[in-house]
Parts: structure tokens; C-alpha cells; sequence
């Protein structure tokens, strides 16, 4: 079992799952900058109907298109949670209405039950586990300058298992937002992955 943070792409069948390739190593970079956590700087690619999931502290879904889980792909995400893991969700089309956000959430309806996906308040711990965020998940530039719906997503949704996050998702485009090249980071006034530390901390904590 690896003993340093890894941080895990999940690959489903169904859709463009290879998606803001720059975003994990971002994401990696900003953990060792910030906190003290053991990091591997290796991305790690399994396929979620794989039983890798199961020694993966933190997975990240992502894509454009439709999601349809197959059968094994399906009976592991459900197991994953259940027993406790963490999957980071993030529509990159960064709309309500689209491909990937209507079949997503259908698909966590069918797993988990009908309304199991929920908004969580912008005063939820994910929003304080190591930077503040006083106003609830920080905007993104794809939401106000993208292709998608010019709407700001005032909140995220979630599906809580035992009162903790289990399935944290995102109509907000992080992975587009995050997939630059972490030495262009100092041109920015303020790190915009820093909620991706608080998300994996949460993840690791919670």
C-alpha cells in the first residue's frame, strides 16, 4: 500500500474520461507547497471497474460527455463509497443541462437513491478544512467566460455517507480551471487550486 497521498483518475467506458491533463500534477504541486502531507507526484490511472479503487484514498471523475456506468463499474463506485471512499466529481461542460451533469446525476439516482444527491450548504466544513472560504465554493473563469450556461453555481452537491462526503460534485469546471502549468501559478494574485486542498484534506480527514 502506498504510504504518500496519491491522487487517482478514475477511467469509465462510457465517456472522455482523459480530460484537463495538467490538473492533477497542479493539484499535487499545491499540496506540497501548502501542507505537510506525503505526497506522490505520480498521477494514478485505474479503471473503476477495477478492485485498485479500494486502496485509493481519493478518486477524481471526469468528463464532457455521457456517463453509464457498466455493471462492475457500477457495483465498485457503489461499494467505494459505501465503505467509506471519496470521489471528486467535475462536470468540465460546466452546465446543469448537459450531457454529462443530466446522466451523471441519473446515474447516482439509480446507484443511491433519488435525491441521495443533494446541495450542501456553503458553511460545510469541505469550505474551512484548511483555507476559509467564507462564501461557499470559490467561482471559476469557465463559469463566467465559457461555453456553457454563463451562470455561476452557487453551491455543490453532494451525496453524504454517515454524515460524511463520499461523492463531492461540481458543475463548476475545476479541472479547466486548474489545468495550467504549476509555474504559472506566481502570475496568479491569488493560487485558485487552493480549494482542491481542502478538498483532498476534507477527503483525508473528514
Amino acid at each position: 500500500m502506498n504510504k504518500d497521498f496519491f491522487f487517482t483518475r478514475l477511467q469509465y467506458e462510457s465517456g472522455d474520461w482523459d480530460v484537463d491533463q495538467r490538473m492533477p500534477s497542479n493539484l499535487l504541486n499545491s499540496l506540497i507547497e501548502y501542507t505537510t502531507l506525503p505526497v506522490d507526484t505520480q498521477e494514478n490511472i485505474i479503471s473503476l471497474g477495477s478492485d485498485e479503487i479500494f486502496n485509493c484514498p481519493f478518486c477524481y471523475l471526469s468528463g464532457h460527455k455521457l456517463v453509464q456506468f457498466t455493471k462492475a463499474e457500477s457495483d465498485n463506485f457503489k461499494k467505494y463509497i459505501e465503505n467509506g471512499g471519496f470521489v471528486f466529481v467535475d462536470d468540465c461542460n460546466h452546465d446543469i443541462d448537459g450531457l454529462f451533469a443530466k446522466s451523471f446525476e441519473r446515474q447516482m439516482d439509480e446507484l443511491f437513491g433519488a435525491q441521495k444527491l443533494k446541495k450542501i450548504p456553503n458553511d460545510h466544513e469541505i469550505y474551512s478544512s484548511f483555507f476559509e472560504f467564507e462564501d461557499g465554493p470559490p467561482t471559476t473563469s469557465q463559469e463566467l467566460n465559457g461555453w456553457g450556461d454563463d451562470l455561476v453555481h452557487e453551491y455543490l452537491k453532494a451525496i453524504e455517507i454517515n454524515g460524511k462526503i463520499g461523492v463531492l460534485y461540481s458543475n463548476k469546471d475545476y479541472g479547466c480551471e486548474w489545468d495550467y502549468d504549476f509555474r504559472n501559478k506566481r502570475f496568479y494574485r491569488i493560487d485558485n487550486t487552493r480549494f482542491g486542498v481542502n478538498i483532498v484534506m476534507y477527503a483525508l480527514t473528514a
